[in-house]
């Protein structure tokens, strides 16, 4: 059974090429102590990895950018205007633009993948640089 989900049938043009990233040569950064975030910046969007070490703590906060937080490892509290869940491995959380959000890792830590539209602006310069070869 043919879907249109996968088809190939284009109705455009590419506009750039498809590239693959190796994490281990993306730089982290750290705005906090014990929080690492290593950015990959596409054409409309941006991924962002994010390690936390035990009992680091991402403070709340807000911006403009839409979020989409998704765990891959370990476990958080993560709290979403006012409300706090703990969130494991395979739990999503949705941040519409300036609602308050932070997360606090227990024990053994936390991984987590971001994904922001637009690209996050504080992280869009990061991004660039490590693209370029520059960081």
């Amino acid at each position: 059974m043919k879907h249109d989900h996968f088809s190939l049938d284009a109705d455009g043009t590419p506009t750039a090429p498809g590239v693959f990233v190796d994490l281990q040569s993306v730089p982290s950064i750290e705005f906090v102590e014990g929080v690492k975030f290593q950015p990959t910046l596409g054409q409309n969007m941006l991924a962002n990895y994010v390690s936390y070490e035990p009992h680091s703590e991402a403070p709340l906060h807000v911006h403009s950018e839409e979020q989409v937080v998704i765990v891959v490892g370990g476990e958080f509290d993560f709290t979403i205007d006012g409300e706090t869940r703990r969130m494991g491995i395979g739990d999503i959380a949705v941040i519409p633009p300036w609602v308050p959000h932070g997360a606090k890792a227990g024990e053994k830590g936390c991984t987590q993948i971001d994904v922001f539209s637009p690209p996050r602006a504080t992280l869009v310069e990061l991004a660039r640089r490590d693209a370029s070869g520059n960081a």
